[in-house]
Parts: C-alpha cells; structure tokens; sequence
C-alpha cells in the first residue's frame, strides 16, 4: 500500500517546486538552478500561506514579496502575473495526482478489489503530504478564472477517472457486481476531499488517517463487491 514516506519523499514542496521548474523553464529568468529552486519554495510556501489564510484573490504581490522576503523584482524573474503563479500551483497540483496514482504495483492493478483501495489510500495520504497544495485548490477554485477553474476540475475528474477504470476491471473480471453504480466514482470523490477539506473535524474527533483511509475503503468496497 501506499507509505507516508515513499509520498513525502516524492511529492515533498522540494520535489514540486522542482517540477515547476522543470515545466515552466522557458519563462522562469533565473538561470542558476539552485538558487532558483529554494527561492521558488519561499515564494510557494508562502503563497500558499496566504491564499489559506485570507484567499488568493486578496492577496497581492506585494504582500507576497513581503512575506516571502523576496522582491517584487524577484516574483517577477519567476512570474508575470499572479494568473501564471495560480497556473505553477495548480499545474503541480494535477501533475502530482496523475503521477501518484498510475503508479500501482504490478500485484495490485492485477486485483480490482486491492487497485480500488490502493486508489484510495494513495489519494488520502498524498493529500495529506500536500495539505496546502489540496487545500488551495479546493477552496480557492470557485475565485479562479475560467481556465484555471477547468485546471481544477480536470483534477478532480482525473481523480474520478482512475477510480471508475479499476471499477470497471473489477466488473469485467466478475470481482465487482455488473450492476456497479457508474456514479459510484463521482461519490467516492468527496470523501477523499472531506480529509483535506475538514482536517479539524477529524483532528478534533482524533480519526487517525488509517482509520479514515479503511473507512472510505469499506464504504466503496460494499458499493461493489457481490
């Protein structure tokens, strides 16, 4: 199954910064990679700080730069606008996602029934390393432009579109009931946004994430198997 430290590791704000980089090289003008790196993480850090706290759409650059202790000279090596800063986060958001959740072991993605779990604690745990990342993206999506909004819920149909291929292995190799609700994908989604969306519900009820993570399971399994 899916480890804490395996997804920390891979997904860590080094690791995604990095892939920022990475895709948006073409327009990011600070040519030492190094440098360019711990100064992007500041800056996400911090974005992502104050986007949580007051909404991305209040938050200026300037306020930006002084939180991040980076000039406003400095955000602009890195980004044009904050449209193209949205575009970095939400870009990582989705990229992080796809990558995490092709990536079943060859024993799993032979088992409907384990692929649908592994699915699911994947995505949970992966939300849990990137709390601010998930976080920003839910929350803020209804402030976004058209073209980031649709970023958005490209992610969330991505999501959906892992789930509902492993449901339909499971009816075609017989695991799953053939009646399988085609919804069924579209309402497991929202549980796995409940961990991120409401952490101090279940901080306050002390739900630890296994519990979480074998709750959603045992939901979605009776939704399907025989």
């Amino acid at each position: 199954m899916a480890t804490r430290i395996g997804l920390q590791a891979e997904f860590s704000t080094e690791a995604l910064c990095r892939s920022i980089l990475e895709r948006h090289h073409a327009t990011i003008a600070v040519q030492k990679p190094d440098f360019a790196l711990r100064k992007l993480e500041v800056i996400v850090a911090a974005a992502l700080k104050l986007s949580n706290r007051s909404g991305f759409q209040a938050m200026s650059l300037r306020e930006l730069a002084r939180t991040s202790g980076v000039s406003m000279g400095g955000l602009y090596a890195y980004f044009d606008s904050k449209t193209t800063l949205l575009k970095m986060i939400l870009g990582a958001v989705v990229a992080a996602v796809e990558q995490a959740l092709s990536q079943p072991p060859e024993t799993v993605a032979a088992d409907p029934v384990a692929h649908l779990g592994w699915l699911i604690e994947t995505h949970v745990r992966l939300s849990e390393v990137m709390l601010p990342w998930f976080a920003f993206s839910f929350m803020e999506a209804k402030n976004f432009p058209p073209a980031e909004r649709r970023m958005a819920i490209d992610s969330e149909e991505l999501t959906e579109g892992f789930l509902a291929r492993a449901i339909e292995q499971g009816i075609a190799s017989g695991r799953f009931r053939p009646d399988t609700s085609p919804l069924l994908p579209t309402l497991i989604k929202p549980m796995l946004q409940d961990w991120y969306v409401k952490r101090s519900k279940y901080q306050r009820r002390k739900v630890t994430i296994e519990q979480y993570v074998t709750a959603v399971r045992e939901v979605a399994l009776a939704a399907c198997l025989p």
